[in-house]
């Protein structure tokens, strides 16, 4: 899953300027988006598009692996 958050994350903003952190237990996987200041308006969109439209796809590929996903994004310090 976490390949495929990359993917998108790079893909959408055209940098590799950005880290993810991802903690798992029992079937569960959180992630976390730290991006610069200017490249967070584009990984959350307009409304919050782009972001709903990133955790929908990864709910997907969890729901096929049996397990729960959460994303979310921060300022890189």
């Amino acid at each position: 899953m976490k390949d495929l958050l990359k993917f998108l994350v790079e893909k959408i903003t055209g940098s590799k300027d950005y880290e993810i952190q991802e903690s798992a237990e029992e079937g569960r996987h959180d992630f976390m988006i730290l991006a610069p200041k200017d490249m967070v308006g584009m990984i959350i969109g307009k409304e919050g598009k782009t972001i709903k439209t990133i955790r929908n796809l990864l709910k997907v590929k969890a729901t096929l692996g049996k397990e729960a996903v959460s994303v979310s994004v921060g300022e890189k310090a």
